[in-house]
């Protein structure tokens, strides 16, 4: 736990001091008051300052960047992350040259590596963190890809009359294919299978 000693006029003015050196805010931190000021002899001899200690509260995104970094390192790629602070989840982009060996085949290495990111995220976090991971936006590119191809899947039940099996897929692009096709007129879509081999099904309604 990151902890830093400040000192001021007042308690008040210690904490502050503290704050603006760490450029956080207040509900970031835990405070321990260690010496109340005095103003000593006469109000002029062996006056004290105050002086508290910040006990910085963990913070779950700043861990798991710090997590993508050290990764990222110890791959021997130099990695930018961007921050962009969802609605409902908090995105994290990875930018610079050579990031096809963290995206993986259909996205399978970064799939993981967001995994993991999430376990670090809410280990230091007192409130459940969604993070979602992109690198060189992928995550768009893919799910047009997933759209074209389930477009595709639809128009080949309709004119075979048989249905299709999609090769296994994770749950987030399982949402893509089901809410693409949720409302097409002539097919319906169902999920078979167990995790990580679990399919989409494309059928006539």
């Amino acid at each position: 736990m990151k902890k830093l000693v400040a000192s001021g006029r007042t308690v008040e003015e210690a904490v502050r001091n503290g704050l603006n050196e760490w450029g956080v805010g207040q509900d970031r931190v835990n405070v321990l008051v260690l010496e109340q000021p005095s103003k000593g002899l006469f109000g002029l001899f062996g006056a004290k300052e105050a002086k508290v200690e910040l006990e910085l509260k963990p913070d779950g995104v700043e861990e798991a960047m710090t997590f993508l970094r050290e990764v990222t390192g110890a791959m021997d790629l130099t990695v930018g992350i961007e921050k962009l602070d969802e609605r409902e989840h908090t995105q994290l982009n990875l930018t610079g040259s050579e990031l096809g060996m963290l995206i993986g085949r259909r996205g399978q290495t970064l799939d993981a590596l967001q995994y993991l990111t999430n376990i670090v995220a809410n280990r230091h976090s007192d409130k459940h963190l969604r993070i979602v991971l992109d690198a060189e936006q992928f995550r768009e590119r893919r799910r047009q890809t997933l759209e074209a191809l389930s477009e595709r899947m639809a128009e080949r039940v309709m004119r075979t009359r048989k249905e299709v099996v999609l090769e296994p897929m994770s749950s987030q692009e399982r949402k893509i294919i089901h809410a693409r096709l949720q409302t097409h007129p002539r097919v319906r879509t169902y999920s078979q299978g167990d995790e990580p081999n679990r399919c989409i099904v494309i059928a006539l309604k």
